[in-house]
């Protein structure tokens, strides 16, 4: 297969028409029956459903933004820069239940990263038919990863002329392709064929919607052909409203596989439906059956209207936000998996999360057009005559289909031109509130008795969630705390250097790390820097790299093998359990040069004065505290003015699936090209490519020293 053509882009218009052909054209030359392609913006960690191809939007709707860090293929296959590869519905399982529990039909996935030299574009999601072989053949593999090139390079060309490609609010949904059209005698030939068949026969298009219906189907479906062309079939025929009956259609979309069910048409008539799926439609066969046996009788549905959500898509979108929420570790991931799950589902246009603080309500944020609407009830009392008070205190939850019937309950909340209609939700755990559920709407909406018990049940899930992630909140708070005075408040200032420090913790997990850096003045012409990583991410972690910081500061202005030396003799005396990478360097400034010692800590980044950018290799020490008779080997260098050092742990370059010296040699290609701008610059620029590259995978500390020219 030759790489998908790259014509000039002359504006975003003629980009984007571009980059749906490209993806059409990955779909056909695989044989995938879906596609989804994400793009990653500049300086975002989080991937954007930009396109779609072969289901409708709706069902893409949970996974329209994914972050670099959700266990998701897609996420995994741009952050380890691999194809990863799903051949059956139990892989998926194993590796990724969150969306298997979701999508429990049977089909294989295949999803790859688009990147253009270190830069991550996106990645794109291909599904086949559950019939698809398990392993992915090697035509299909290359074609893959060929068309992904195209598009990365189509992504990049876009970028270059000045019209980058950007996700819209929605994603693009392609066509599906046309159908051969018969000519007129083979048209009349399959006319009578479908006239011959007994029972009745349907048309759906991708969407569900029904583009044809003969008239024996129109008689046993108990309707008229022209009342349910182009509706959903179980939203104008109340008597499908059963989330069996939608489950069946998404299986054969999702899974283009063949599927039966069996409904009772009230008051006794039992029908029986046969779904042929392909790229443009299902076809439906309808036919009069007995009663089934009780395993096949779908619950009764009750009646729904256009307005809320069919039952099946309700249950779809409960269940991913159900699975989502099992992995949100902080207030303002259930606010954001709460507003991404929810509104399109449920036709919200505001939603915001209020939770109670000593006394009073307090905004925790918001997602939708009007999110600062409820801001006139922050800080408010509990006592308040607020239907957010209100609804908090006595557990009650509020509806109001109009402004009208808000205002005449509470005159004198101030919402007038805000929301047209708006429930008021308690957030209750073990019987105890602990917040308020805001949800607005921009017209009169009907709460339906079973939407009210929806969104109910939605405001339980998410009580539960956002109670556990104030306490993850708060135990981070006070870690992260007790992190930062374990580290230095600020560096000191040093004639004739340039310095910046940085330290970020781990976004996974509730512990604390080991992660240290220090640079020492020790007189007019000499300094210290030193940078290590205990092992472990907790407490006892947190309170040993304090001891090592204090004994390598005791030490410091000893030859560094000695500083090592005598830090490696305390940790072993102190048997801690835990081990300890550590980097010390002398730094002589009226010389200029250093002397550097490691014991087992990566070798720093040297950069020379006209960017010339390598790691140094320094000869290895043992772990601290392992082995009180190590010796550590030293190292001299030049440090002539303009030179500079990059100290750091390995989480700014560690990743699962990353080669560990390709990571630090790209992290030296960012160094080099930052050649002039300040170190407090430069670290921001080595801080964002750690994000974009391992984001959130472990504590990072870096340390930049930069030896300054005269005229610096």
């Amino acid at each position: 297969m030759q790489d998908l053509p790259v014509a000039s882009v002359a504006g975003t218009g003629s980009g984007t028409e571009l980059l749906d052909s490209a993806v059409a054209h990955v779909v056909q030359e695989t044989g995938a029956s879906v596609a989804m392609l994400y793009l990653l913006p500049p300086e975002d960690t989080t991937l954007h459903l930009a396109v779609l191809a072969g289901v409708p939007s709706q069902l893409a709707t949970p996974w329209a933004r994914v972050p670099l860090s959700a266990p998701v293929p897609v996420a995994d296959a741009v952050r380890l820069r691999c194809l990863i590869w799903l051949g059956s519905q139990e892989e998926l399982a194993r590796r990724y239940p969150r969306p298997a529990l979701v999508l429990p039909y049977q089909f294989a996935l295949g999803a790859a990263p688009i990147h253009t030299g270190g830069t991550a574009r996106g990645g794109l999601t291909l599904l086949w038919p559950g019939s698809h072989p398990s392993q992915l053949p090697p035509d299909e593999r290359e074609a893959v990863v060929r068309g992904c090139h195209g598009i990365g390079m189509l992504l990049q060309q876009a970028e270059s002329s000045g019209y980058p490609i950007v996700p819209g609010a929605q994603p693009r949904v392609l066509p599906p392709p046309k159908p051969a059209t018969p000519d007129p005698v083979e048209a009349t030939a399959i006319a009578e064929f479908v006239r011959r068949l007994p029972g009745g026969s349907c048309s759906l298009a991708i969407d569900g919607t029904v583009v044809f219906l003969n008239d024996a189907a129109a008689a046993l479906l108990g309707t008229r052909a022209e009342d349910v062309m182009g509706t959903l079939p179980w939203v104008s025929l109340p008597w499908m409203n059963n989330p069996a009956v939608e489950d069946h259609y998404r299986a054969a979309v999702i899974g283009r596989q063949q599927t039966s069910f069996t409904v009772l048409r009230p008051p006794d008539r039992w029908l029986s439906f046969h779904l042929f799926p392909n790229a443009t439609g299902i076809s439906v066969r309808i036919v009069p059956t007995v009663r089934p046996g009780p395993r096949d009788v779908p619950a009764p549905a009750l009646p729904t209207t256009a307005a809320v959500p069919s039952r099946a898509t309700a249950l779809y979108h409960l269940m991913h936000l159900a699975a989502s929420l099992t992995e949100a570790v902080g207030t303002a991931d259930v606010i954001e998996l709460a507003g991404d799950q929810l509104m399109s589902a449920f036709r919200i246009q505001t939603l915001v999360v209020m939770t109670s603080v000593e006394g009073r309500l307090r905004v925790e944020g918001g997602r939708g057009s009007h999110p600062a609407l409820m801001d006139r009830f922050d800080g408010a009392p509990l006592v308040s005559a607020t239907p957010a008070a209100h609804v908090l205190t006595t557990g009650i939850p509020d509806f109001y289909p109009t402004f009208g019937d808000l205002e005449r309950a509470y005159p004198s909340a101030g919402l007038r031109d805000a929301v047209a209609a708006c429930a008021f939700l308690p957030l209750i755990v073990s019987g105890r509130p602990v917040g308020s559920l805001v949800l607005a709407y921009d017209r009169p909406h009907s709460f339906e008795p079973e939407e009210r018990a929806l969104l109910t049940s939605i405001a339980g899930l998410l009580a539960q969630a956002l109670d556990r992630a104030r306490l993850y909140d708060t135990k981070d708070r006070l870690a992260h705390s007790l992190q930062a005075h374990l580290l230095p408040q600020r560096l000191p200032a040093i004639a004739g250097l340039d310095v910046a420090a940085r330290y970020l913790p781990s976004t996974r997990g509730m512990g604390i790390g080991g992660d240290f850096y220090d640079l020492i003045r020790l007189d007019e012409t000499t300094a210290a820097a030193a940078i290590g990583d205990v092992q472990g991410h907790n407490e006892n972690a947190a309170a040993l790299m304090g001891q090592v910081r204090t004994a390598v500061h005791a030490s410091a202005g000893a030859p560094p093998d000695e500083v090592l030396a005598r830090t490696n003799r305390l940790l072993t005396d102190l048997d801690p359990g835990l081990f300890t990478s550590c980097l010390y360097v002398h730094l002589d400034l009226a010389g200029h040069s250093a002397c550097l010692a490691t014991a087992g800590h990566p070798g720093p980044l040297m950069r020379q004065p006209d960017g010339q950018t390598d790691v140094l290799e320094l000869p290895p020490g043992l772990l601290l505290g392992i082995d009180p008779a190590s010796r550590y080997p030293t190292t001299h260098i030049d440090m002539p003015p303009g030179a500079a050092l990059a100290l750091y742990t390995d989480g700014l370059v560690e990743a699962p699936g990353v080669d560990f010296d390709d990571a630090t040699a790209e992290l030296a290609a960012h160094f080099a090209l930052a050649l002039d701008q300040d170190m407090e610059s430069v670290a921001d620029t080595l801080v964002r490519y750690a994000n974009r590259a391992t984001p959130g995978t472990d504590d990072i500390a870096l340390l930049l020293i930069n030896a300054l020219r005269p005229d610096g």
